[in-house]
């Protein structure tokens, strides 16, 4: 999968944020993107970016909702054809992030987004994938899903590690059959959901963060390997955030 021009790529929370500029990598190489969302109105703002805009389709979506995953993924194949690159990138968080704190509504929702989410898109692609031989996953995690952090808060840590787990079965079950899994570790980046922590970070702090184009750039290597290649994971942190 060398060569990107007019792979189709889905991208699952493409809306805002390290999905948008993972779409927007995808594009810059000749790629058919397709970016899905709940808002229409970040999906509208990313139709209208300048230079890289217009190559994007846009379709509202709810990763929770496995009839409206269904209807994004027949969608997508009609509009562009077999989907060959699925990026899983929705997710969200809280304020209120301590066991003392939680809303038991709120720890669910945050699961059925960040895990039952990246179950639904996975498993709607996965099947046609594997009968193709042929297929990448892209399954945007965060370094919250290999390291309890209180700052990250309980939902968001135990929804993440799940939605690693997915990931790591997809690829061992599928490699295969031709279809690798890459579950994709950002530290703190620069990103909206900043936006939902108890103290938002200053312009300075937010600056010294991994950037959404930083993730691109990342995901577009992964995808550019050829096909004897896989990379299973990958962690991709600011200079202030090593992982050891």
């Amino acid at each position: 999968m060398s060569d990107l021009k007019d792979k189709v790529v889905l991208v699952v929370g493409g809306g805002t944020g390290i999905g948008l500029g993972i779409g927007e990598a995808f594009a810059r190489e000749g790629a058919q993107v397709v970016l899905a969302g709940r808002t229409q109105a970040s999906l509208d703002a990313a139709k209208a970016l300048p230079e890289v805009g217009d190559r994007f389709l846009i379709k509202t979506a709810d990763a929770v909702d496995r009839q409206s995953v269904a209807d994004l993924v027949s969608w997508t194949e009609e509009q562009c054809g077999a989907i060959d690159i699925l990026v899983f990138s929705a997710g969200t968080n809280v304020p209120k992030r301590s066991f003392a704190d939680l809303d038991p509504n709120e720890f669910d929702q945050v699961m059925n987004v960040n895990a039952t989410g990246a179950f639904n898109c996975i498993h709607a692609v996965l099947a046609d994938m594997r009968k193709r031989g042929a297929g990448l996953i892209i399954n945007v995690i965060s370094v919250a899903g290999l390291r309890n952090l209180q700052l990250a808060g309980l939902a968001y840590c135990a929804s993440k590690f799940a939605q690693s787990s997915i990931g790591r079965f997809a690829n061992l079950e599928a490699l295969e059959d031709g279809v690798a899994v890459t579950n994709l570790y950002p530290g703190e980046t620069n990103t909206p959901i900043l936006d939902k922590r108890p103290v938002v970070p200053p312009a300075e702090k937010r600056a010294k963060m991994v950037h959404p184009e930083d993730i691109g750039a990342m995901a577009v290597a992964v995808a550019k390997l050829p096909a004897r290649a896989t990379v299973p994971e990958i962690v991709v942190t600011p200079r202030h955030m090593p992982i050891n």
